[in-house]
């Protein structure tokens, strides 16, 4: 991921925060005709050796498990807000015209070690804090217990765990800045009226630009 300084994110708190805020990514993988990629849930154990450990599962038909150049080394990709940035939006339109259009966004990539783990005890267990994780907000969260014994049984024996024991993690956060106070005070403005994914990178440049004005005494 081409990555200049300024849009640098090292913080392993935000890194992780964004993950768990938007657990669906993009596994990717080398296989023998190529590379793969597979779109899935993922669930983070923060705690989980050095770095932590993200966990998924595929379809037992899925060749990804069964490859060993996956086995390998493997790369889960995951994405936060973005939107379309028109020159329209910088306040430095007006003055210089010399402005041109962008695209503002969050991404944070995982690579580590694939790690398969083919136990009908440990893919229960899998699942069950997945469904846990995506039913947490409803008023009456559905969970496994719901459906007969014999049918999850069954349907857990089409499946396969997956970890990905994380060796490196990088983010971008690329939320103009490179541009002006000026310019990012415009975008911000005009994106906190627009839409839910407008309003979202409004909210995560607003709390770039408040970090960054923050004096030494502030951050105490």
């Amino acid at each position: 991921m081409y990555l200049p300084e300024h849009f640098q994110q090292t913080d392993r708190e935000q890194l992780y925060g964004l993950i768990e805020q938007s657990p669906f990514g993009i596994l990717v993988t080398a296989s023998a005709t190529g590379l793969e990629a597979n779109h899935l849930p993922f669930e983070l154990d923060r705690d989980r050796g050095e770095h932590g450990s993200l966990f998924c599962h595929v379809a037992r038909s899925n060749k990804v498990w069964q490859s060993e150049a996956a086995l390998e080394t493997a790369l889960a990709i995951f994405q936060g807000p973005s939107t379309y940035i028109s020159p329209s939006l910088y306040a430095s339109k007006q003055e210089t015209h010399m402005v041109v259009p962008t695209y503002n966004y969050v991404a944070v990539h995982v690579t580590g070690r694939l790690i398969v783990h083919d136990d009908v005890r440990a893919v229960r267990g899998l699942v069950a804090r997945l469904t846990r994780h995506f039913e947490k907000d409803r008023e009456v969260p559905w969970k496994m217990g719901d459906a007969p014994a014999a049918f999850i049984e069954e349907r857990l024996k089409h499946i396969v765990g997956l970890e990905i024991e994380i060796i490196g993690i990088t983010g971008k956060w690329k939320m103009s800045q490179n541009r002006s106070p000026a310019d990012q005070q415009s975008v911000i403005t005009r994106l906190a009226t627009g839409s839910t994914e407008e309003k979202a990178v409004a909210d995560v440049m607003t709390q770039i630009a408040s970090r960054k004005s923050k004096t030494p005494r502030d951050s105490q």
